[in-house]
């Protein structure tokens, strides 16, 4: 997983993972999160959101950007049943003689959908059979990452509203039976399809936090508001034990490069706020920092991602 601030190059920075590791003999899996998609950009081909496309140029590479409301149809197959989100609550809800307070939950419907849809498609690709053995994913800016970090715990929360509405409607909750199940003719198993979401969604918490399966891989660049956004992002890595032990530096003034005064004194502002970097996240963080160059063109496309490897790569 690549997250940091909007604008450092997580997207260069994972694509160009990506490309290495499928020309090293992985079959890779490029997704992005983020609901301003740039992949296709990065990759210089289109992408046809919610569509696998296979990398021309890179063998055993396939790149997916999500759309979450298309993508939600698909979460039937995690659950066995209609995809939650579909349920009409209002409507039912409206016509069944209950109290008020659980009237309000006519109100729930997916916390964060486009970080709801992130889980989703993790959940995908754990509960169900795949040909990647490698998947990278380019996570939204740090905003939408934390609230995804947190989405196990607040969809867990959601779903025990959802049971405890269940056991209090009784017989009324038959009325539900179509929007899970798809048919009037099917046993009722809401409450089966809830507590299986929830156990998968547990289960992604664990991938997430097993450091043989899972790596957070930060990038930044040297300015101080990056420098702050990077220490609350770690402290939440941190907090819901996700490993994440390499920072990558990007966009550095090269070293003897002949700069105009302007350039100079950003170097020097950059080479200040690398100390910090170097002394708040790798000597008591114990974290390893990659530094990337700032280069001449930008870069984009498979060739120009490739030459990335021997800064980005060691």
């Amino acid at each position: 997983m690549f997250g940091g601030k909007g604008g450092v190059g997580k997207t260069t920075c994972a694509s160009s993972s990506a490309i290495w590791a499928a020309d090293m003999g992985r079959n890779v899996l490029i997704i992005s999160t983020d609901p301003a998609h740039s992949l296709g950009d990065s990759l210089g081909l289109e992408l046809i959101q919610g569509e696998l496309t296979p990398v021309p140029g890179v063998d055993k590479l396939t790149a997916l950007e999500i759309n979450p409301r298309a993508d939600m149809k698909e979460v039937s197959t995690l659950i066995g049943g209609s995809p939650v989100d579909e349920m009409n609550l209002d409507g039912i809800l409206g016509s069944l003689p209950i109290m008020d307070d659980i009237k309000d939950m006519s109100s729930l419907s997916p916390p964060g959908i486009d970080e709801a849809m992130a889980l989703m498609k993790l959940l995908e690709f754990i509960e169900t059979e795949h040909e990647f053995d490698l998947i990278i994913f380019d996570t939204a800016p740090t905003g939408h990452t934390l609230r995804f970090l947190n989405l196990p715990e607040t969809l867990s929360t959601w779903i025990g509203k959802l049971i405890k509405m269940r056991l209090k409607l009784g017989k009324f909750f038959g009325a539900f039976k179509r929007l899970f199940s798809g048919s009037d003719k099917e046993e009722d198993r809401s409450l089966e399809i809830l507590e299986k979401l929830n156990e998968a969604i547990l289960r992604a918490r664990e991938d997430l936090t097993d450091p043989t399966k899972n790596s957070f891989i930060v990038v930044m660049i040297p300015e101080e508001m990056a420098i702050t956004e990077t220490g609350r992002l770690l402290n939440e890595l941190i907090k819901y034990e996700i490993p994440a032990d390499n920072i990558i530096v990007n966009q550095l003034y090269p070293e003897g490069a002949n700069l105009c005064d302007f350039c100079r004194a950003r170097q020097k502002m950059q080479e200040r706020n690398l100390i910090k970097i170097e002394s708040i996240f790798k000597e008591k963080m114990g974290k390893n920092i990659i530094k990337l160059p700032l280069f001449n063109d930008e870069i984009r496309g498979i060739e120009n991602l490739r030459k990335l490897h021997q800064f980005l790569i060691k």
